[in-house]
């Protein structure tokens, strides 16, 4: 029998690949009954910021790591085809779906024991793995704490205001993806020169809500975008709302552009992307209604800022997500050190076949390096002076060890990714 605590993107992925290879699971969910500050349901796996998984493209670091989670037989990646929207080359879900479909999963497999109950203790001699994400309890917080003798464990980030898509007014705004890549599935909000510095101005004297050791603890892969403007005044031009690849046919690109990506199946709700933010509910819907075509825009839901919790993993893991100090001990999920719905997603998965082999074979076997899903683990596992939580990257993998032309690198980083994957499959539980 195997406790998992949290019933998340690692949770869930975890607790079903154990049951699917025999191992029975008690997953603890203390959603509903005790919420978090930022999740809005007790649903298992709610996206509480974007319903975006990112890129679909093989030669993408993301991309890769989705194709070697679905070839080891992931639950998530078979939840998010089940509950796609169009997103143009990225993958995006309809959240509601996503969630309802990995619950049923869970609820019916006859290994799986569901108790909604907070977790306040750890027992490290018994076969356990915590997947409390980047919100656990402050009690469980503070067991963890105590078990590994630590001073901290946790950071904050920041989450983006969904529309009601009836407010959007597309007389202004329109559909596009960047670059014409896959289908034209984003509202664009193009800005002028004059438009831009007026909304710039009033995001840089906006009011913020105060948020106590924020400011050093910000992750920087999920950066409020006011503070990416307190950087410089073109910053924003670079980031979240870079022109290049929107304009529109017979028209002069814009000179900076918000887009919105679609929430559910049913095309009614819409995300601002990359607007995750923790100004005053008051200062969002000013600033929100500046954006032209979202002059009156109906905010379902405001930007909240969250605590986000993780280990100094490189101190207490190793590349199987297993605790050095009690080997019966595992983490997965952003409180390992993965940042990413996907990559906690594939940390579960990880670190539940491991687990699996642990429990019937004694033993652990590391996933390759050159694999993304194995270069991932190597990296929260790998002493680090100033370790963060880090999203899929290229940077990860092994350098190639073949001449190669620099157009080829990433076509090839996928292929040798893929036949790893095969080589240890042959091997695997």
């Amino acid at each position: 029998m195997v406790t998992i605590i949290g019933a998340g993107l690692a949770g869930s992925e975890a607790a079903y690949t154990l049951a699917r290879h025999g191992i029975p699971v008690k997953l603890y969910e203390m959603r509903p009954k005790k919420m978090t500050p930022a999740h809005q349901t007790g649903s298992f796996a709610e996206l509480v910021c974007s319903n975006s998984l990112r890129s679909n493209d093989l030669h993408n670091a993301v991309g890769l790591l989705k194709e070697e989670m679905r070839r080891l037989g992931s639950l998530i990646m078979e939840a998010a085809h089940y509950a796609e929207v169009p997103a143009g080359s990225s993958l995006a879900v309809d959240r509601v779906l996503f969630s309802s479909y990995i619950e049923d999963k869970i609820h019916t497999h006859p290994l799986i024991e569901v108790i909604h109950d907070e977790v306040l203790s750890i027992d490290p001699s018994q076969f356990t793995m915590i997947c409390a994400g980047p919100l656990a309890s402050e009690s469980l917080s503070i067991a963890i704490q105590e078990l590994f003798h630590l001073d901290h464990l946790h950071f904050f980030d920041a989450i983006a205001p969904i529309i009601d898509a009836k407010s959007i007014n597309m007389d202004v705004a329109y559909l596009k993806s960047r670059y014409d890549k896959g289908e034209a599935a984003y509202i664009n909000c193009p800005m002028t020169e004059d438009e831009y510095h007026a909304f710039y101005d009033a995001v840089i004297h906006a009011k913020k809500v105060e948020i106590k050791d924020f400011e050093n603890n910000v992750f920087e892969g999920c950066m409020p975008f006011e503070v990416i403007a307190e950087r410089g005044k073109e910053t924003l031009l670079y980031g979240p709302m870079k022109p290049v690849g929107l304009e529109q046919e017979g028209k002069k690109r814009p000179y900076a552009v918000v887009q919105l990506r679609q929430d559910d199946a049913a095309k009614s709700m819409y995300n601002i992307v990359g607007f995750q933010t923790h100004l005053t509910w008051d200062e969002q819907k000013k600033v929100i209604h500046m954006i032209p075509g979202l002059e009156n825009a109906a905010i379902l839901r405001y930007g909240v800022m969250h605590r986000n919790t993780y280990l100094e993993s490189p101190k207490i893991l190793n590349a199987s997500y297993q605790s050095i100090a009690y080997p019966n001990l595992f983490f997965a999920g952003q409180i390992s050190g993965v940042e990413g719905y996907v990559e906690s997603a594939a940390s579960g998965l990880n670190a539940a076949l491991q687990l699996a082999l642990w429990i019937k074979k004694g033993f652990l076997k590391p996933f390759p390096k050159e694999t993304m899903i194995g270069a991932m683990a190597h990296y929260i596992a790998t002493p680090n002076q100033s370790f963060v939580p880090m999203n899929a990257n290229l940077g990860l993998l092994p350098q190639l060890d073949l001449k190669h032309k620099k157009k080829d690198r990433k076509s090839l980083y996928a292929e040798r990714a893929l036949n790893a994957l095969s080589e240890y499959m042959e091997v695997l539980v």
